[in-house]
Protein backbone atom coordinates (compact mmCIF):
# COMPACT_ATOMS: atom_id res chain seq x y z
CA UNK A 1 0.00 0.00 0.00
CA UNK A 2 1.22 3.65 -0.57
CA UNK A 3 -0.25 6.82 0.27
CA UNK A 4 0.91 9.64 -2.69
CA UNK A 5 0.84 13.64 -2.39
CA UNK A 6 -2.65 13.55 -5.47
CA UNK A 7 -4.05 11.50 -2.78
CA UNK A 8 -3.69 13.65 0.37
CA UNK A 9 -4.02 16.97 1.06
CA UNK A 10 -0.60 18.61 1.76
CA UNK A 11 -0.10 20.88 5.32
CA UNK A 12 2.80 22.87 4.47
CA UNK A 13 2.36 24.14 7.77
CA UNK A 14 3.94 20.38 9.00
CA UNK A 15 6.70 20.37 6.89
CA UNK A 16 9.87 21.84 9.17
CA UNK A 17 12.20 23.33 7.67
CA UNK A 18 15.82 21.99 7.88
CA UNK A 19 19.13 23.37 9.45
CA UNK A 20 22.18 23.22 6.52
CA UNK A 21 23.78 20.07 6.93
CA UNK A 22 22.09 18.61 9.86
CA UNK A 23 18.69 18.64 8.72
CA UNK A 24 17.45 19.17 12.65
CA UNK A 25 15.54 22.38 13.64
CA UNK A 26 13.76 23.11 17.10
CA UNK A 27 14.02 26.16 18.49
CA UNK A 28 17.24 27.56 18.79
CA UNK A 29 17.92 24.05 18.09
CA UNK A 30 18.07 23.39 21.60
CA UNK A 31 14.35 21.76 22.31
CA UNK A 32 14.54 18.43 22.07
CA UNK A 33 10.69 17.99 21.71
CA UNK A 34 10.83 20.37 18.55
CA UNK A 35 13.29 18.16 16.59
CA UNK A 36 12.85 16.72 13.47
CA UNK A 37 14.58 16.21 9.73
CA UNK A 38 13.69 18.28 6.52
CA UNK A 39 13.03 15.38 4.09
CA UNK A 40 14.98 15.38 0.76
CA UNK A 41 13.04 17.04 -2.23
CA UNK A 42 11.24 14.40 -4.13
CA UNK A 43 11.03 11.87 -1.38
CA UNK A 44 9.58 8.66 -1.36
CA UNK A 45 10.22 6.11 1.18
CA UNK A 46 9.46 2.34 1.20
CA UNK A 47 8.69 0.82 4.27
CA UNK A 48 8.74 -3.31 4.76
CA UNK A 49 7.47 -4.34 8.03
CA UNK A 50 5.95 -7.83 9.28
CA UNK A 51 2.45 -8.77 8.56
CA UNK A 52 0.19 -8.15 11.49
CA UNK A 53 -1.38 -10.91 14.14
CA UNK A 54 -4.04 -8.11 15.38
CA UNK A 55 -5.60 -6.05 12.81
CA UNK A 56 -5.92 -2.75 15.19
CA UNK A 57 -1.70 -3.05 14.62
CA UNK A 58 -1.56 -2.73 10.98
CA UNK A 59 -4.69 -0.59 10.76
CA UNK A 60 -3.24 2.22 13.31
CA UNK A 61 -0.09 1.77 11.42
CA UNK A 62 -1.71 2.75 8.39
CA UNK A 63 -3.58 5.28 9.75
CA UNK A 64 -0.14 7.07 11.38
CA UNK A 65 1.61 6.43 7.88
CA UNK A 66 -1.22 8.51 6.26
CA UNK A 67 -1.08 11.35 8.66
CA UNK A 68 2.94 11.70 8.11
CA UNK A 69 2.40 11.72 4.35
CA UNK A 70 -0.69 14.41 4.54
CA UNK A 71 2.58 16.54 6.99
CA UNK A 72 5.21 16.06 4.67
CA UNK A 73 3.80 15.17 1.45
CA UNK A 74 6.20 12.13 1.48
CA UNK A 75 5.06 9.09 -0.36
CA UNK A 76 5.51 6.08 1.95
CA UNK A 77 4.90 2.29 0.50
CA UNK A 78 4.30 -0.46 2.95
CA UNK A 79 4.86 -4.20 2.41
CA UNK A 80 3.82 -6.14 5.04
CA UNK A 81 6.05 -9.79 5.14
CA UNK A 82 5.28 -13.08 7.49
CA UNK A 83 7.37 -12.99 10.17
CA UNK A 84 9.68 -15.77 9.15
CA UNK A 85 10.20 -13.96 5.71
CA UNK A 86 10.98 -11.01 6.87
CA UNK A 87 14.56 -11.98 8.31
CA UNK A 88 15.80 -13.60 5.14
CA UNK A 89 14.49 -10.36 2.92
CA UNK A 90 16.51 -8.09 5.19
CA UNK A 91 19.65 -10.26 4.99
CA UNK A 92 19.31 -9.40 1.22
CA UNK A 93 18.24 -6.08 1.21
CA UNK A 94 22.10 -5.49 3.31
CA UNK A 95 23.76 -7.36 1.15
CA UNK A 96 23.11 -6.83 -2.54
CA UNK A 97 22.52 -2.92 -1.41
CA UNK A 98 19.17 -2.30 -2.61
CA UNK A 99 15.54 -2.79 -1.47
CA UNK A 100 13.14 -0.97 1.23
CA UNK A 101 14.54 1.86 2.77
CA UNK A 102 13.17 1.11 6.24
CA UNK A 103 12.78 -2.97 7.59
CA UNK A 104 11.25 -3.64 10.49
CA UNK A 105 12.98 -6.73 11.96
CA UNK A 106 13.77 -8.74 14.31
CA UNK A 107 16.00 -9.38 17.62
CA UNK A 108 19.74 -8.35 17.09
CA UNK A 109 19.44 -8.50 13.24
CA UNK A 110 21.06 -5.54 13.06
CA UNK A 111 24.05 -6.64 14.46
CA UNK A 112 24.38 -8.76 11.26
CA UNK A 113 25.08 -5.91 9.21
CA UNK A 114 25.74 -3.16 10.76
CA UNK A 115 27.85 -1.36 8.05
CA UNK A 116 25.34 -0.91 5.77
CA UNK A 117 22.92 0.91 8.23
CA UNK A 118 22.64 4.62 8.95
CA UNK A 119 23.57 5.88 12.39
CA UNK A 120 20.12 6.67 14.41
CA UNK A 121 21.37 7.88 17.28
CA UNK A 122 20.32 11.28 16.97
CA UNK A 123 16.46 9.86 16.82
CA UNK A 124 17.38 7.57 19.16
CA UNK A 125 19.04 10.03 21.77
CA UNK A 126 16.17 12.43 21.05
CA UNK A 127 13.48 9.79 21.91
CA UNK A 128 15.03 8.75 24.78
CA UNK A 129 15.28 11.65 26.36
CA UNK A 130 12.00 13.17 25.47
CA UNK A 131 10.49 10.03 26.99
CA UNK A 132 11.96 8.55 29.92
CA UNK A 133 14.75 6.75 28.40
CA UNK A 134 14.88 3.52 26.74
CA UNK A 135 14.84 0.26 28.81
CA UNK A 136 18.25 -1.39 29.02
CA UNK A 137 17.85 -4.50 27.20
CA UNK A 138 16.48 -1.97 24.06
CA UNK A 139 19.40 0.08 24.14
CA UNK A 140 21.38 -3.12 24.35
CA UNK A 141 19.73 -4.33 20.90
CA UNK A 142 19.60 -0.98 19.22
CA UNK A 143 23.62 0.11 20.06
CA UNK A 144 26.60 -1.47 18.40
CA UNK A 145 29.74 0.74 19.85
CA UNK A 146 28.30 3.51 20.76
CA UNK A 147 25.97 4.49 17.73
CA UNK A 148 22.37 3.10 17.31
CA UNK A 149 22.02 0.91 14.29
CA UNK A 150 18.36 0.16 15.19
CA UNK A 151 15.46 2.02 16.15
CA UNK A 152 13.50 -0.34 18.87
CA UNK A 153 9.97 -0.85 18.62
CA UNK A 154 9.24 -2.59 20.91
CA UNK A 155 8.27 -6.43 21.79
CA UNK A 156 5.58 -8.87 21.18
CA UNK A 157 5.40 -9.40 24.71
CA UNK A 158 4.58 -13.32 25.78
CA UNK A 159 2.44 -14.34 28.85
CA UNK A 160 1.08 -17.78 29.68
CA UNK A 161 -2.65 -17.50 28.11
CA UNK A 162 -5.30 -19.60 29.78
CA UNK A 163 -8.82 -20.60 30.45
CA UNK A 164 -9.70 -19.60 34.02
CA UNK A 165 -12.29 -22.22 34.34
CA UNK A 166 -10.50 -25.03 32.82
CA UNK A 167 -7.59 -24.60 34.83
CA UNK A 168 -9.56 -24.23 37.68
CA UNK A 169 -11.21 -27.40 37.09
CA UNK A 170 -7.59 -28.92 37.20
CA UNK A 171 -7.45 -28.06 40.72
CA UNK A 172 -5.79 -24.50 40.55
CA UNK A 173 -7.20 -20.86 41.32
CA UNK A 174 -4.71 -19.46 38.35
CA UNK A 175 -2.07 -20.75 35.98
CA UNK A 176 0.97 -21.07 38.22
CA UNK A 177 4.63 -19.50 38.27
CA UNK A 178 7.00 -21.84 39.58
CA UNK A 179 8.31 -24.12 36.93
CA UNK A 180 6.85 -27.05 39.41
CA UNK A 181 3.99 -26.03 40.00
CA UNK A 182 3.34 -25.50 36.21
CA UNK A 183 4.20 -29.13 35.94
CA UNK A 184 1.44 -30.69 38.09
CA UNK A 185 -0.86 -28.18 36.63
CA UNK A 186 -0.17 -29.17 32.71
CA UNK A 187 -0.49 -32.35 33.73
CA UNK A 188 -4.21 -31.84 35.61
CA UNK A 189 -5.28 -30.20 32.31
CA UNK A 190 -4.34 -33.32 30.25
CA UNK A 191 -6.03 -35.28 32.63
CA UNK A 192 -9.43 -33.14 31.75
CA UNK A 193 -9.40 -33.58 28.48
CA UNK A 194 -7.57 -29.42 28.06
CA UNK A 195 -3.38 -30.11 27.16
CA UNK A 196 -1.20 -27.35 26.56
CA UNK A 197 0.61 -26.46 23.52
CA UNK A 198 3.51 -24.53 22.71
CA UNK A 199 5.42 -24.37 19.56
CA UNK A 200 8.92 -26.15 18.83
CA UNK A 201 8.99 -25.52 15.06
CA UNK A 202 11.20 -22.80 14.29
CA UNK A 203 8.42 -20.50 14.90
CA UNK A 204 10.17 -16.76 15.06
CA UNK A 205 8.51 -15.79 18.19
CA UNK A 206 6.12 -18.70 20.59
CA UNK A 207 9.11 -21.01 19.95
CA UNK A 208 12.21 -18.62 20.73
CA UNK A 209 10.63 -17.36 23.45
CA UNK A 210 9.41 -20.39 26.07
CA UNK A 211 12.16 -22.38 25.51
CA UNK A 212 14.75 -19.46 26.07
CA UNK A 213 12.89 -18.36 29.27
CA UNK A 214 13.47 -22.46 30.58
CA UNK A 215 16.94 -22.89 29.97
CA UNK A 216 17.69 -19.22 31.25
CA UNK A 217 15.26 -19.86 34.40
CA UNK A 218 17.44 -22.73 35.37
CA UNK A 219 20.57 -20.97 34.89
CA UNK A 220 21.69 -22.84 31.22
CA UNK A 221 22.65 -20.11 28.94
CA UNK A 222 24.33 -20.62 25.54
CA UNK A 223 27.36 -18.47 26.26
CA UNK A 224 28.96 -16.74 28.97
CA UNK A 225 30.10 -12.95 29.91
CA UNK A 226 33.21 -13.38 27.76
CA UNK A 227 31.39 -14.97 24.57
CA UNK A 228 32.35 -18.64 25.82
CA UNK A 229 30.33 -21.65 24.67
CA UNK A 230 28.65 -22.69 27.70
CA UNK A 231 25.87 -25.02 26.72
CA UNK A 232 26.75 -28.37 27.56
CA UNK A 233 26.35 -27.96 31.10
CA UNK A 234 24.23 -29.56 33.86
CA UNK A 235 21.72 -26.46 33.97
CA UNK A 236 21.07 -26.85 30.72
CA UNK A 237 20.29 -30.95 30.91
CA UNK A 238 18.07 -30.13 33.78
CA UNK A 239 16.10 -27.70 31.83
CA UNK A 240 16.04 -30.01 28.89
CA UNK A 241 14.60 -33.30 31.50
CA UNK A 242 12.07 -30.64 33.05
CA UNK A 243 10.34 -29.70 28.88
CA UNK A 244 10.25 -33.32 27.84
CA UNK A 245 8.27 -34.09 30.88
CA UNK A 246 6.25 -30.81 30.23
CA UNK A 247 6.21 -31.76 26.30
CA UNK A 248 4.20 -35.24 27.57
CA UNK A 249 1.67 -32.82 28.05
CA UNK A 250 0.79 -31.30 25.14
CA UNK A 251 -1.53 -31.54 22.67
CA UNK A 252 0.06 -34.11 19.35
CA UNK A 253 1.64 -31.55 16.81
CA UNK A 254 3.94 -29.13 18.56
CA UNK A 255 6.87 -29.71 17.50
CA UNK A 256 5.80 -28.50 13.96
CA UNK A 257 4.02 -25.39 15.31
CA UNK A 258 5.03 -22.12 14.11
CA UNK A 259 3.72 -18.69 15.47
CA UNK A 260 -0.10 -18.89 14.68
CA UNK A 261 -0.75 -22.56 15.44
CA UNK A 262 -1.28 -21.95 18.69
CA UNK A 263 -3.39 -19.09 18.67
CA UNK A 264 -5.62 -21.04 15.99
CA UNK A 265 -5.89 -24.37 18.84
CA UNK A 266 -6.59 -22.32 21.38
CA UNK A 267 -9.90 -20.39 19.83
CA UNK A 268 -10.53 -23.69 18.53
CA UNK A 269 -10.79 -25.02 22.49
CA UNK A 270 -8.23 -27.68 21.80
CA UNK A 271 -5.78 -26.45 24.33
CA UNK A 272 -5.90 -24.84 28.04
CA UNK A 273 -3.25 -23.13 28.05
CA UNK A 274 -0.03 -21.55 25.79
CA UNK A 275 2.49 -19.14 25.58
CA UNK A 276 1.28 -16.17 23.54
CA UNK A 277 1.09 -12.67 22.68
CA UNK A 278 -2.31 -10.92 23.86
CA UNK A 279 -3.70 -11.81 20.19
CA UNK A 280 -5.63 -14.93 21.23
CA UNK A 281 -7.42 -12.13 23.52
CA UNK A 282 -7.78 -9.81 20.89
CA UNK A 283 -9.15 -11.97 18.33
CA UNK A 284 -12.15 -13.04 20.96
CA UNK A 285 -12.48 -9.77 22.48
CA UNK A 286 -13.19 -8.60 19.25
CA UNK A 287 -14.89 -11.20 17.64
CA UNK A 288 -18.92 -10.50 16.63
CA UNK A 289 -19.20 -14.47 17.38
CA UNK A 290 -20.82 -15.02 21.24
CA UNK A 291 -18.92 -18.35 21.59
CA UNK A 292 -15.92 -16.27 21.25
CA UNK A 293 -16.70 -13.63 23.22
CA UNK A 294 -17.76 -16.18 26.00
CA UNK A 295 -14.34 -17.43 25.15
CA UNK A 296 -12.82 -14.02 25.77
CA UNK A 297 -14.45 -13.87 29.29
CA UNK A 298 -12.87 -17.30 30.22
CA UNK A 299 -9.17 -16.08 29.15
CA UNK A 300 -6.59 -14.96 31.68
CA UNK A 301 -2.80 -13.54 31.23
CA UNK A 302 -0.08 -14.13 33.50
CA UNK A 303 3.43 -13.27 33.30
CA UNK A 304 5.80 -16.09 32.40
CA UNK A 305 7.05 -18.82 34.84
CA UNK A 306 10.07 -18.57 37.30
CA UNK A 307 12.37 -20.86 37.74
CA UNK A 308 15.06 -22.25 39.82
CA UNK A 309 17.39 -19.55 39.66
CA UNK A 310 14.22 -16.80 41.42
CA UNK A 311 13.79 -14.31 38.89
CA UNK A 312 11.97 -13.37 35.99
CA UNK A 313 14.36 -14.54 32.74
CA UNK A 314 12.10 -13.95 29.82
CA UNK A 315 12.86 -13.91 26.26
CA UNK A 316 10.10 -11.96 24.13
CA UNK A 317 9.79 -11.42 20.56
CA UNK A 318 11.76 -7.90 19.59
CA UNK A 319 11.34 -5.99 17.23
CA UNK A 320 12.95 -2.84 15.82
CA UNK A 321 13.48 -0.65 12.19
CA UNK A 322 16.66 -0.14 10.51
CA UNK A 323 17.36 2.35 7.87
CA UNK A 324 19.70 0.87 4.84
CA UNK A 325 22.56 3.05 3.56
CA UNK A 326 21.41 2.56 0.23
CA UNK A 327 18.07 4.65 0.65
CA UNK A 328 18.10 7.86 -1.20
CA UNK A 329 16.26 9.86 1.55
CA UNK A 330 17.96 9.02 4.88
CA UNK A 331 16.60 12.80 6.32
CA UNK A 332 12.87 11.23 5.17
CA UNK A 333 12.87 8.13 6.44
CA UNK A 334 14.68 9.46 10.02
CA UNK A 335 11.54 11.88 10.03
CA UNK A 336 9.47 8.88 9.18
CA UNK A 337 10.78 7.03 12.56
CA UNK A 338 10.74 10.15 14.53
CA UNK A 339 6.99 10.60 13.75
CA UNK A 340 6.25 6.96 14.42
CA UNK A 341 7.58 7.05 17.78
CA UNK A 342 6.17 10.33 19.12
CA UNK A 343 3.00 9.77 21.43
CA UNK A 344 0.48 11.51 19.61
CA UNK A 345 1.42 8.30 17.45
CA UNK A 346 2.68 5.90 19.08
CA UNK A 347 0.27 5.32 21.97
CA UNK A 348 -3.17 5.36 19.65
CA UNK A 349 -1.11 2.80 17.84
CA UNK A 350 -0.64 0.68 21.06
CA UNK A 351 -3.99 1.25 22.05
CA UNK A 352 -4.88 -0.07 18.99
CA UNK A 353 -3.67 -3.46 19.27
CA UNK A 354 -4.50 -3.67 22.86
CA UNK A 355 -1.08 -3.61 23.79
CA UNK A 356 0.72 -6.27 21.29
CA UNK A 357 3.60 -4.05 21.28
CA UNK A 358 5.37 -3.49 24.85
CA UNK A 359 6.93 -0.32 24.74
CA UNK A 360 10.79 0.29 24.89
CA UNK A 361 10.67 4.05 26.41
CA UNK A 362 10.05 4.01 29.82
CA UNK A 363 6.89 6.98 29.35
CA UNK A 364 4.79 4.80 27.52
CA UNK A 365 4.31 2.39 30.61
CA UNK A 366 1.38 5.35 31.71
CA UNK A 367 -0.24 4.25 28.65
CA UNK A 368 -3.89 3.71 30.11
CA UNK A 369 -4.12 0.61 27.34
CA UNK A 370 -2.30 -1.54 30.46
CA UNK A 371 -4.90 -0.08 33.01
CA UNK A 372 -7.83 0.27 30.66
CA UNK A 373 -8.28 -3.75 31.11
CA UNK A 374 -6.66 -5.68 33.67
CA UNK A 375 -6.29 -8.48 31.23
CA UNK A 376 -3.55 -6.09 29.43
CA UNK A 377 -1.69 -5.68 32.68
CA UNK A 378 0.69 -8.45 32.74
CA UNK A 379 1.93 -7.46 29.10
CA UNK A 380 3.15 -3.86 30.54
CA UNK A 381 6.94 -4.76 31.88
CA UNK A 382 7.42 -7.68 29.42
CA UNK A 383 10.51 -5.65 27.69
CA UNK A 384 11.43 -3.73 30.81
CA UNK A 385 12.21 -7.76 32.40
CA UNK A 386 13.19 -9.16 29.74
CA UNK A 387 16.89 -10.73 28.84
CA UNK A 388 18.32 -10.42 25.45
CA UNK A 389 18.69 -13.13 23.16
CA UNK A 390 22.71 -14.51 23.66
CA UNK A 391 22.32 -14.15 27.36
CA UNK A 392 24.75 -13.37 29.00
CA UNK A 393 27.34 -12.85 25.83
CA UNK A 394 27.43 -9.51 23.64
CA UNK A 395 24.82 -8.76 20.97
CA UNK A 396 26.77 -9.29 17.63
CA UNK A 397 27.02 -11.67 14.14
CA UNK A 398 27.09 -14.60 16.40
CA UNK A 399 24.19 -14.36 18.45
CA UNK A 400 22.33 -12.42 15.47
CA UNK A 401 23.04 -15.69 13.09
CA UNK A 402 23.18 -18.08 16.18
CA UNK A 403 18.99 -16.95 17.05
CA UNK A 404 18.17 -17.59 13.05
CA UNK A 405 19.77 -20.61 13.27
CA UNK A 406 16.98 -21.83 15.94
CA UNK A 407 19.74 -23.94 17.79
CA UNK A 408 17.89 -23.78 21.18
CA UNK A 409 14.71 -24.51 19.86
CA UNK A 410 16.05 -27.47 17.78
CA UNK A 411 17.90 -28.49 20.86
CA UNK A 412 14.47 -28.78 22.95
CA UNK A 413 12.92 -30.19 20.03
CA UNK A 414 15.22 -33.08 19.30
CA UNK A 415 14.98 -34.24 23.03
CA UNK A 416 11.10 -33.69 22.83
CA UNK A 417 10.81 -35.69 19.38
CA UNK A 418 12.98 -38.68 21.45
CA UNK A 419 15.60 -38.24 18.64
CA UNK A 420 18.45 -37.26 21.18
CA UNK A 421 18.99 -37.56 25.37
CA UNK A 422 19.24 -34.19 26.53
CA UNK A 423 22.70 -34.77 27.48
CA UNK A 424 23.15 -35.74 23.62
CA UNK A 425 21.22 -32.67 22.71
CA UNK A 426 23.30 -30.49 24.86
CA UNK A 427 26.68 -31.71 23.04
CA UNK A 428 24.91 -31.45 19.79
CA UNK A 429 23.54 -27.68 20.49
CA UNK A 430 27.04 -26.43 21.50
CA UNK A 431 28.91 -28.00 18.52
CA UNK A 432 26.40 -25.74 16.30
CA UNK A 433 26.88 -22.71 18.20
CA UNK A 434 30.69 -22.85 18.28
CA UNK A 435 30.71 -22.39 14.40
CA UNK A 436 29.03 -18.72 15.29
CA UNK A 437 31.10 -18.09 18.44
CA UNK A 438 35.00 -18.26 17.87
CA UNK A 439 36.38 -16.70 20.94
Amino acid sequence: MSFTRRDLLKSSAGVAVGVAGAGLVGPGGAAAQDMSFKPEAGATLRVLRWRRFVAGDEEQWVANTKKFTEKTGVEVRIDNESWEDVRPKAAVAANVGSGPDIIVGWFDDPHQYPDKLVDVSDVAEYLGKKYGGWYPVAERYGKKDGRWIGLPLGAAGACMVYRKSWVQEAGFEKFPQDYREVLKCAKALKAKGHPMGMALGNAVGDGNGWVHTILWGFGGKMVNENNEVVLNSAETVAALEYVKELYETFIPGTLSWLDSNNNKAFLAGEIGATNNGISVYYAAKTSKEDAMKAVAADIEHVNMPIGPVGKPTELHLFTQAMLFKHSKYPNAAKEYLRFMWEKEQYEPWQQAAIGYITHPLAAYASNPIWTSDPKHTPYRDCVKNMQWNGFAGDLGYASAAAMADYIIVNMFAEVCAGDQTPKQAAERAAKRAERYYRV
